[in-house]
């Protein structure tokens, strides 16, 4: 048994020092991925003791990367990704083009060449991955019209950096590095020969190829391949099935039609989520999408060299400048400018505002190409890390940001009404511009009283609402997925927008003057928290709650839920019914359902 085991190590240690400073930041209310950084920083090379394999830490983190845009994948669909393609496509396009002005125009003043500042700048422009969805994930805006853009505004990026990376070789010579031959024969070959135009064009067939092949053939095949396996009732079987399909389509993707594996993850998982069967390919690979990520954020603290701050402080804070700033403000602009409401390019802004896993490619292959200095590579390393140490502290300023603006924006509003200019308005209101109704901000609080507090919509919500009205019992209902919320205020029923473990969102419901609270959500942590909230505000409230082992009907009971129904159990008691109390006038070979 061999004793060197530098893969083992890396994971274990990884693993095991970002639980430490994970529970350490999320004790001090500081966002968890910063202990994640730090842990990686204690185990990179630039500080004393144990000194992971940085190699393997990064492919790692790839793993991550593949099955964190798989999942978004499973909650998205090509209708979604097309109804946000007019902000999404020229927004990100347009942001691009101003993030790598700016770096090139701070390169211009280090004395770099031309080259030089356009990698940098490129490498500057577009935003991490894993960071993104993972402050979408963390405010559940991962299936709203914002999330939505943000994610369609990343698939733009992504592509514009494959089409990057393709002709930086290309261009090397012009730009005044050392120009990369194609490889003899195949099709950039061949697309050499007729210049850049060439390699573009075949860039550009190879990723529609892919995009097609997905549509018209990953749409039969996949879902196919799920309900078979699901059929073989293993679910063993089942799990293997979905890393399989994941990890395969975003190699295949990258290695057979130059597309990123990032790219290739989600349109996996696009397409496996028109399968009924998305919901448990999701929960089956949840867990090993959330020790990969962790995985890649001590791979980017292990590149971190703190000594290398104070070295090129000034050159530091503009890279940063323009990492935080400077495409903040161009984010913020261009959705602004499409008509969307503050609170939206708020989020977009703040989700843009950080560097990652492409930034690092590029530098690398700048270096490589004899374009970028390495001193260039060192500023989008420091750049990338503090950036997204800063990013939660970005959030957090936008939250408190957000009001202001919509204030002054507000009063604004009302002054160009009461103008004769322009489309006549009634006192008080904006002229109509196109502006999408505002869907954020404190929701007003309910006038309901002695009703019952609803968490989630979901198969199990939905079931227990329309029993409730049927009851004729009043309810309102906490909801924050967007599809859902239509339906909820199209049928009538009144409805809270949000996450109900935050305060604001939950103090709407007016918990201290309703009888009961339905959990019917199947997160027993977060359901844990909302029944603390729901305790602190009444005494004498009834929760009502679900859980899917003993262990969380513990865990649920201590933090004051009143009955908890467990799934297993009532499924047991459904069968034992059915089976040793038949129903005498039951036709033969009627099903029983037992209620």
């Amino acid at each position: 048994m061999p004793h060197d085991t530098p893969l083992i190590a890396t994971i274990v240690v990884g693993l095991g020092l970002a639980f430490v400073f994970g529970a350490i930041a999320n004790r001090f209310r500081i966002p968890p991925l910063v202990g994640y950084l730090l842990a990686g920083i204690l185990v990179g090379p630039n500080t004393p003791g144990f000194v992971a394999d940085q190699g393997l830490a990064l492919e790692l983190a790839e793993i991550g990367i593949i099955l964190l845009m798989f999942g978004v994948g499973l909650h998205f669909s090509l209708k979604d990704l097309l109804s946000v393609r007019a902000i999404a496509v020229p927004g990100a396009v347009v942001q691009i083009g101003f993030a790598t002005l700016l770096g090139w125009g701070l390169a211009w003043i280090l004395g770099w060449s031309l080259g030089a500042g356009l990698v940098f700048g490129l490498a500057l422009s577009v935003a991490s991955t894993v960071v993104l969805l993972r402050a979408l994930q963390e405010r559940r805006l991962v299936e709203t019209e914002r999330g939505r853009i943000a994610v369609g505004w990343l698939i733009v990026e992504d592509l514009a950096m494959v089409l990057a990376l393709v002709l930086l070789p290309a261009l090397a010579g012009v730009l005044g590095g050392v120009e990369q031959a194609p490889a003899p024969g195949g099709f950039y070959g061949l697309a050499a020969d007729y210049g850049v135009w060439g390699v573009v064009g075949v860039t550009l067939a190879k990723v529609v190829a892919f995009v097609v092949l997905m549509l018209v053939v990953g749409r039969r095949v996949i879902p196919w391949i799920l309900h078979y396996v699901a059929h073989t009732g293993s679910r063993e079987l089942f799990r293997l099935a979905v890393l399989a399909v994941a990890l395969g389509v975003a190699f295949g993707a990258a290695k057979l039609f130059g597309v990123s594996l990032a790219l290739g993850a989600f349109f996996a998982g696009m397409v496996m989520s028109e399968s009924e069967l998305s919901h448990r390919a999701a929960e089956e690979s949840l867990p090993l999408r959330d020790a990969f990520s962790v995985l890649f954020f001590v791979s980017v603290g292990m590149m971190f060299d703190p000594f290398s701050i104070m070295q090129h402080i000034g050159p530091v804070l503009a890279t940063l400048f323009i990492i935080v700033i400077g495409k903040s403000l161009a984010a913020f602009a261009i959705v602004i400018l499409f008509g969307y409401p503050i609170a939206t390019a708020l989020i977009i802004s703040a989700s843009l505002a950080q560097i990652g896993e492409f930034s690092f490619i590029l530098a690398e292959l700048g270096v490589g190409l004899k374009l970028l200095p390495e001193e260039g590579r060192d500023l989008i390393l420091v750049g990338a890390i503090l950036s997204i140490i800063l990013n939660p502290v970005m959030f957090f300023l936008v939250d408190r940001l957000r009001p202001w603006l919509e204030q002054r924006r507000g009063a604004e509003g009302a002054a160009a009404a009461s103008t004769p200019i322009g489309p006549a308005t009634t006192p008080g209101q904006v002229a109509t511009t196109g502006e999408k109704p505002e869907e954020d901000g404190p929701p007003p609080p309910t006038t309901l009283t002695g009703h019952t507090i609803l968490i989630g919509y979901g198969r199990v919500g939905s079931l227990v609402g329309v029993a409730l009205r049927e009851a004729n019992e009043p309810f309102l209902v906490i909801e924050d997925a967007d599809k859902t919320v239509t339906r909820l205020k199209a049928d009538g029923v009144e409805t809270v927008v949000g996450n109900a473990a935050k305060e604001d969102v939950f103090a709407a419901a007016n918990a201290a003057r309703a009888k009961r609270l339905i959990l019917a959500i199947p997160n027993a942590f977060e359901a844990g928290r909302i029944a603390l909230l729901a305790r602190a505000a009444n005494a004498d409230i009834d929760i009502v709650a679900r859980a899917h082992s003993d262990a969380e009907v513990e865990h649920l009971q201590g933090l004051g839920a009143t009955t908890v129904i467990m799934g297993e159990r009532e499924i047991a008691r459904g069968i034992v019914e059915a089976v040793l109390k038949p129903e005498p006038s039951r036709p033969a070979g009627e099903p029983i359902i037992a209620s």
